[in-house]
């Protein structure tokens, strides 16, 4: 008995010395959330399936999609008016766009292709082979940095898009999913999250969703306005200004928004 008893002591203390030894799991916060204001709104063009926005030198391009209506366009910001355009041959769905050194860059969805453009008369001068299947589209000054859809940002030498780096993105210590379209705002990626309402804001050095947006209220405005408009997508920078803008598929209204902190 006395044996039994001597046993079953060191048996509980071995398993409270091993429950006392074992790591704290330190699980990562959730991203702060950023509120936003609309400052400013304009027209938008309802047969634009918007794929890329961006401000570049105080100008508005966008890269849109589907089949047989893919294009190119160069906007008038206050108007919604066309100002230039380029059809991308129907065999192709456009998706994300950039501009870097005036020279723009365009993704395609399942055709692998990545077009090159001059920027003063849309001009293709090149096409990237690309084992992607591209959806976002940004540039850091140096780099295009693109998403596909998946958790990963993928960063390319814009000369030859060779692959240089991927970062896995995170919201509290796990892999993200649908990163869509993207823009790059003063060192950090901005990035839509297709189907949702969310804008994320990813710390490119950890891959980290440092802080999103929830764009609910505003989807459901648009809603409201034109049941045909879909998802939130589209979001752009004009630096000169510190200006942001976003919009999505077929919206009828581009906004100018502030976003908190």
């Amino acid at each position: 008995m006395k044996i039994y008893v001597a046993l079953l002591s060191l048996s509980v203390l071995i398993a409270c010395k091993d429950k006392k030894e074992k790591p704290k799991i330190d699980i990562p916060p959730p991203p702060a959330m950023m509120n936003y204001s609309i400052i400013k709104t304009y027209p938008h063009d309802t047969s634009s399936y918007t794929q890329g926005l961006q401000i570049y030198k105080g100008n508005l391009y966008e890269g849109t999609g589907n089949y047989g209506f893919s294009k190119l366009l160069k906007v008038n910001l206050a108007t919604g008016e066309i100002l230039q355009s380029i059809s991308l041959p129907k065999e192709y769905f456009g998706e994300g766009i950039t501009i870097l050194n005036d020279t723009i860059y365009q993704l395609t969805w399942k055709e692998k292709k990545v077009f090159v453009y001059t920027l003063k008369d849309f001009k293709k001068v090149k096409t990237f082979d690309a084992n992607i299947e591209g959806w976002g589209l940004t540039n850091d000054g140096k780099n295009l940095i693109v998403s596909t859809g998946s958790s990963d940002l993928s960063y390319y030498d814009p000369s030859n898009f060779s692959l240089l780096k991927k970062i896995t993105v995170t919201e509290s210590g796990n892999p993200t999913f649908n990163i869509n379209e993207l823009e790059y705002i003063d060192g950090y990626i901005y990035a839509n999250q297709y189907q949702l309402p969310y804008i994320l804001k990813i710390d490119p050095a950890s891959g980290k969703i440092v802080a999103k947006a929830d764009l609910t209220s505003m989807w459901e405005k648009i809603k409201a306005i034109d049941p045909e408009a879909d998802v939130p997508n589209g979001i752009a920078y004009d630096a000169a200004t510190k200006k942001m803008y976003i919009t999505g598929k077929w919206w009828p209204t581009l906004f100018e928004i502030q976003l908190g902190q």
